[in-house]
């Protein structure tokens, strides 16, 4: 096992009581109802966000306007005692994939650096990593949760979500790096262990997302996704896979 990333306080658990905006939720925390930060305005699966166990982080910064933030969810039942927390902050994401840059864990995808640059800029975007001539982004997977539900859970119908300009950019951003740089990654970050695979949920311009993707890969960028176990005191990586081979189904 390798080195776990450390939160720097242990996460406490509430039960959300209900999401009252893309922003905030109500979560039940030590008998009293809290408005929390939601750090992810998107969807999260097809789960309805009531009665769902949660665990969540404490700023006492006086600038911030809400001091805890919802950091994970789980699709276990609320007396499980050792759930599989679902990490759902996305910032989070790129810390944690430096972290393991840091301490060598991902020499699988990218081996032989000793400079990593954060916030690179390349063209147009700013992509998350530079690791030595390698160009990393990083995509948070939350649009299908890959986990066994509870019998709790309640879930609801989606329509494709159909945002996607931004990631095709970058994608062609990654494809054209390459005429003057080796490598180009995608990395899909799960912040939770899959229990239930699934295809994942495929956006309203599947088709034109799918081949730019194809075009990518064939100019020679590379598709990794990272699963990882997420605990109330820290992360740590779980599985590393190479899926260029494998069909685009987002």
């Amino acid at each position: 096992m390798g080195e776990p990333f450390l939160f720097d306080k242990p996460l406490k658990e509430g039960i959300i009581q209900k999401r009252n905006s893309r922003f905030t939720m109500d979560v039940m925390l030590n008998g009293e109802i809290v408005t929390c930060h939601c750090p992810t305005t998107g969807r999260i699966g097809d789960i309805e966000l009531k009665q769902v166990a949660c665990l969540i982080s404490e700023n006492d910064n006086p600038k911030r306007k809400l001091c805890h933030t919802v950091e994970a969810v789980s699709c276990d039942n609320l007396e499980c005692e050792h759930k599989n927390w679902i990490g759902i902050n996305q910032i989070l994401s790129n810390k944690l994939v430096g972290f393991f840059l840091d301490t060598h864990q991902l020499n699988e995808i990218v081996q032989d650096y000793s400079c990593i640059k954060r916030e690179t800029k390349l063209g147009v975007s700013k992509l998350d990593f530079l690791v030595g001539n390698t160009y990393i982004e990083v995509k948070t997977a939350l649009t299908t949760l890959e986990v066994k539900y509870g019998s709790h859970i309640r879930t609801h119908p989606v329509t494709p979500f159909s945002s996607t300009e931004r990631f095709v950019k970058h994608i062609n951003e990654l494809a054209g790096s390459l005429e003057n740089h080796e490598r180009a990654i995608l990395l899909t970050v799960q912040q939770y262990e899959v229990t239930n695979p699934k295809q994942r949920q495929r956006s309203a311009h599947y088709q034109e997302v799918k081949a730019t993707i194809e075009r990518a890969v064939k100019k020679g960028v590379g598709s990794w996704n990272l699963t990882m176990n997420f605990t109330p005191t820290g992360v740590m990586l779980h599985t590393c896979e190479n899926t260029t081979r494998k069909i685009y189904q987002d």
